[in-house]
């Protein structure tokens, strides 16, 4: 697939893209599916909603928040 510039339009009071049918292919997604939209030191990366991964990911989340002194020292 070639790169191509998106153009960011108006939905409701919200903004968002089209995906080209290419990329919802590449993506294995149809309208309806959710994605993961996770920043990259390259940018941003679209990956397909997996339901067990968002609770693994919502779990860490918490331990990071509940042990956040702990893990600040470890990190020195």
């Amino acid at each position: 697939m070639a790169i191509e510039a998106l153009t960011i339009r108006a939905i409701g009071n919200s903004s968002g893209v089209v995906l080209p049918k290419e990329l919802l292919e590449l993506l294995n997604v149809k309208r309806g599916d959710k994605l993961f939209v996770t920043r990259t030191p390259d940018g941003i990366a679209l990956k397909p909603y997996d339901e067990d991964f968002a609770e693994q990911m919502e779990l860490a989340r918490e331990i990071m928040r509940e042990d956040r002194n702990i893990l600040r020292e470890l990190a020195k």
